[in-house]
């Protein structure tokens, strides 16, 4: 990178104390869920200078600012990560964040990986590298809009399209319905064999995966509090993707899941908290368990599952697999287009058709209707 010594700024490695690891699980649990103590979490992000006692605009002070103002405890948790990333990068690489180009957010977006089970890490996928760029970004404009940042590097950077995203998405396997079936067998008949917490609690989140079309946000951001009643039927309350603070639904609870998460609560015995929650370590006293499950969390539950039950795609499923597998299997099985619609939330029934892998989109074009409606008034051929 070409320029003058005021250009480019280079920062002094951190302090090891707040050194924090890229995307890693003590960073999705650092940020609080309110309060005071987003200050607290924020002390953690390297790089960032110190604020000056009762600073109120200094880097850090503006960063639990923004933290706070976001819209939900799940997207707080996810931001924070994101931007723990970005900054852990800049320490990495010995660059003020201030002082960041388009050059140097390019350099971390190629960079980009994710963690998987085992220990090791592979390219992070397009939504990854949507979601982390539109956290940073978001970061950069609060600074701006409080004069402590003059711009905001990630604006001209080259971000996946929609389209790409949902390709992406496309790629997360699909159950029939006797993978499904062998799946949810799998995972109670453990859980039945054990009986511990973590068995049924393992149980959950699969039903809740192949039983309801669920965004893995909406499971792992659900509450003990939003199993409710509606019209004399079981729901699960739960924040609409894309409509605003505070915007609810709510989807109903069937037979074979509610049998399934009655026996998780019951051997859990709690009666509030996260739904879904970590259990203690057997061997390390320091994680005590009830943590909120991490989407990470979901997909290794998820694959370990899958693998019990000798399914072939195992290690490629995620937690987007429920929902397409729930949306193949109704349509696949002459579930009217309209409902599934209304239980996967899509406001374009297109999008829902766009789910169905049991049937290609020429299956439905209006070419053969077409071909019916002038074939009763032609002659024979010949």
């Amino acid at each position: 990178m070409t320029g003058s010594d005021d250009d480019v700024r280079v920062v002094p490695a951190p302090r090891a104390a707040a050194a924090v690891p890229s995307g890693g699980d003590a960073v999705a649990e650092a940020v609080p869920s309110g309060g005071d103590a987003f200050t607290e979490a924020v002390a953690v992000l390297p790089v960032l200078p110190d604020d000056e006692p009762g600073e109120r605009y200094g880097l850090r002070a503006l960063t639990a600012a923004w933290l706070r103002g976001q819209r939900s405890d799940a997207t707080r948790r996810a931001y924070f990560q994101d931007l723990a990333g970005w900054l852990d990068h800049c320490a990495r690489t010995r660059l003020d964040p201030l002082a960041a180009r388009r050059a140097d957010v390019d350099d971390w977006t190629a960079t980009m990986t994710v963690a998987v089970r085992g220990g090791g890490t592979r390219p992070a996928g397009s939504a990854t590298k949507a979601r982390r760029l539109a956290a940073v970004s978001s970061w950069y404009r609060y600074l701006q809009s409080n004069d402590a940042a003059e711009r905001n590097p990630t604006l001209l950077v080259r971000r996946p399209s929609a389209a790409e995203i949902e390709a992406a998405a496309r790629k997360a396997p699909t159950l029939s319905v006797r993978e499904t079936a062998a799946l949810l067998d799998t995972a109670e008949q453990r859980a039945r064999r054990d009986g511990t917490e973590a068995a049924w609690r393992d149980a959950a989140v699969v039903a809740l995966l192949f039983y309801t079309a669920l965004r893995v946000s909406a499971i792992t951001g659900a509450d003990v509090a939003d199993l409710d009643t509606e019209a004399g039927y079981r729901v699960l309350r739960h924040a609409l993707k894309g409509k605003g603070p505070g915007a609810r639904g709510y989807v109903r609870l069937d037979g074979d899941l509610c049998r399934v998460l009655d026996a998780y609560l019951a051997v859990r015995g709690e009666d509030g908290g996260p739904l879904l929650v970590t259990t203690p370590h057997p061997h390390d006293p320091r994680r005590p368990g009830g943590k909120r499950l991490t989407q990470r969390d979901v997909t290794n539950i998820l694959r370990a599952q899958a693998e019990r039950a000798g399914l072939p795609a195992a290690r490629k499923l995620s937690p987007h697999s429920g929902r397409r597998t729930v949306i193949t299997t109704l349509l696949g099985n002459d579930v009217p287009l309209p409902k599934v619609q209304d239980l996967a939330g899509h406001a374009d029934p297109r999008t829902t058709r766009r789910y169905d892998d049991t049937n290609h989109r020429l299956a439905a074009s209006p070419v053969t209707d077409l071909t019916r409606i002038i074939a009763r008034h032609r002659g024979e051929p010949g």
